[in-house]
Order: structure tokens, then C-alpha cells, then sequence
């Protein structure tokens, strides 16, 4: 059944540092099992935010240890992942265990595969693959600053954007979903709305130059794009790429190609048009990548703009027109 919840099995198998990941919660480590920093439940009142908070992730249990949690709780100091997941997101114990097991491959009672639990440090890994994220925020579709930046409520949806008002390190910002190669969710990174510095947080332990933002997507839409790929720097310029009407469209999230981003490239297409950004970085960006050979084409962007910044019908005329590198001597 659909509804079945293993409690037993939930708390044992899945890594308590990896559900706090999830939230972007950070702490301190202050030996091999036990971390230690501010309280990130919102039954959190103490006007002082000293470190009252403390996980044993070799027991998997958390606790806080501050009086306005303690009383919010009836006394009780801490508990498992299921209780820290009730409380962060306000729901009952059973709800927090459908929504952490539907986030994890389950069979016969246990989670497959246990790597988490193994590392002992985090959902998100990078070496050599990243790793599937056991759960998923929960996200509010739309907020006035995607707007602002031109982004469509249908593209939103699409991408599964959103903006993140809960507890732990993305409170208050955009938040993008980042995917592995065969779609499943890896990671979250997060968008400020107001330019305060840094604009871009990403989860630790992700390395970006082992993913392409919205590449399952794209492998999905190779045959309506003659085997195309379109890549672009970053996750508003994907998105603004894919509204001029190119689903084919991935972010390397950043200026430079990793050979594993190569890799995913050559595998799945048959041709690369890049997309950079017009200012100093993207252009010698651009220029490294014409030296991968003649399957590249540069879609040169207008200097000091863009991608997220130009109308559909300029994305357009620049990906149309766009020549292949020439051949290399």
C-alpha cells in the first residue's frame, strides 16, 4: 500500500546529517558524531540564538536544549528524524514518515540503498555521482521576484521553482531543484531576491562540475531539437532560453565545462551551441569551449548582457544564426 510507513525502518536507514542537508541546515562539527549550532525549529523563540542545538548523528537523534523549545514541546528535548521533520514542516509524526519515504527507494521495509547512513556525513555527494536527496522542500510556486525577472508561472511550475519560507540555510530565497543525469533530485540551490551577498548558495558536498542543470529534461527533448543542446551559464538564463521555445536547454551553473559535463554533452547530443554571457568572463569562457571541435556553434550574446536578459525573438535570432567553430588547424 501506497500509505504503509515502516517507522522502524525510516529512522534507522536514513542518516539524520542528510535530512538536515536537505534543509540547508548547517552546523558545526565538534567531533566524529556530533554537531552542534543554532536551532533551526521553529518552535525556536529564545531571543539569545546561542548553539542550543546538537545532533548525534551516530544515534541518529537531535536535541535542543533551550527553553522555548523544550516548553513548546511539552518538555521534550529532542527525538528522531521523524520528530525533526514534523516539527520543521508542522505536520503529524506519520505524515513526516510518507514524506520522507516517498523522497527514497523502499523494498520489502528497507531503504535501497544505504549509503547515507554509511558516509556518515551527507545526501548530497559528488564522487563519483551524486546521490539521490531522500526528501524535497516545500516550496511556494510563485513570489513577485520571479516576475521581476521575467520568468513565466508556467516556466516555474515546469522547473518545480519556488520560493523557500521555512527553516534552514535558503529561507527567503529562490530555490532551484538540481537533478542527476537520470533526473532524480540531488540538491537545492538557492536564489536571494533582494542581491544581498552571496547571491548563490549551494549545498556543501555538491560538485557542480559533475551536474547540468535541466540535462534529463534536455536528453528528453533531443529528437524535437535534431540532436541540439543549448548551454547556457546559469539557472535564470536556462529558464529564459527554455520560455523563447527551447527545451533543450541546459546551465553548467557556472562559466566553465568540466570533461564529466563534456562527457554528458557528447553522450547525449550531437551538437552544442553556447550560449554565455556577453561579459569578460563569458567571452573567454566562450572562447575555450570553440576549442572542443567542430560540433560546437557560439551563440554569441550582445557584450555586457545576458541570456536572462534578452527578448525570446533576440534568444532566437542569436541560437538561429549561430556558426559552427571552425575546424581546428
Amino acid at each position: 500500500m501506497s500509505d504503509w510507513v515502516d517507522f522502524g525502518a525510516i529512522k534507522h536507514s536514513m542518516g539524520i546529517e542528510a535530512v538536515l542537508e536537505g534543509y540547508g541546515i548547517r552546523l558545526r562539527r565538534v567531533h566524529t558524531h556530533y554537531l552542534r549550532g543554532h536551532c533551526p525549529l521553529p518552535t525556536h523563540g529564545s531571543p539569545q540564538r546561542r548553539e542550543s542545538f546538537g545532533v548525534d548523528t551516530g544515534k541518529n537523534v537531535w536535541a535542543c536544549h533551550s527553553a522555548s523549545c523544550c516548553q513548546a514541546r511539552q518538555g521534550k528535548l529532542g527525538g528522531t528524524i521523524l520528530d525533526l521533520v514534523a516539527w520543521m514542516e508542522g505536520c503529524t509524526i506519520r505524515d513526516a514518515a510518507l514524506r520522507l519515504q516517498r523522497r527514497w527507494s523502499w523494498a520489502g521495509g528497507r531503504a535501497m540503498p544505504n549509503q547515507l547512513v554509511a558516509k556518515g556525513r551527507s545526501a548530497i555527494c559528488s564522487n563519483p555521482e551524486p546521490c539521490r536527496l531522500p526528501f524535497c522542500l516545500h516550496l511556494c510556486a510563485w513570489h513577485p521576484y520571479l516576475e521581476q525577472r521575467g520568468i513565466e508561472r508556467c516556466t516555474a511550475a515546469h522547473f518545480g521553482i519556488g520560493y523557500y519560507g521555512g527553516h534552514g540555510l535558503l529561507r527567503g530565497r529562490i530555490v532551484f531543484p538540481i537533478h542527476n543525469a537520470g533526473g532524480e533530485l540531488v540538491a537545492y540551490a538557492g536564489r536571494t531576491v533582494n542581491d544581498v551577498e552571496p547571491r548563490y548558495l549551494f549545498p556543501r558536498g555538491l560538485c557542480k562540475s559533475q551536474v547540468l542543470f535541466n540535462y534529463h529534461r534536455a536528453v528528453a527533448a533531443t529528437a524535437q531539437h535534431a540532436g541540439r543542446v543549448i548551454v547556457v551559464e546559469g539557472f535564470f538564463d536556462c529558464l529564459k532560453v527554455h520560455q523563447a521555445g527551447y527545451a533543450n536547454v541546459v546551465a553548467l551553473m557556472g562559466t566553465s565545462l568540466s570533461n564529466k559535463q563534456w562527457e554528458l554533452l557528447q553522450t547525449s547530443f550531437e551538437e552544442m551551441i553556447v550560449m554565455l554571457d556577453g561579459d569578460a568572463a563569458g567571452q573567454r569562457a566562450t572562447r575555450v569551449l570553440s576549442s572542443r571541435g567542430p560540433a560546437v556553434c557560439l551563440a554569441r550574446v550582445p557584450t555586457g548582457r545576458q541570456p536572462d536578459q534578452l527578448s525570446a525573438e533576440e534568444i532566437q535570432r542569436i541560437v538561429t544564426t549561430a556558426p559552427r567553430c571552425a575546424p581546428a588547424a
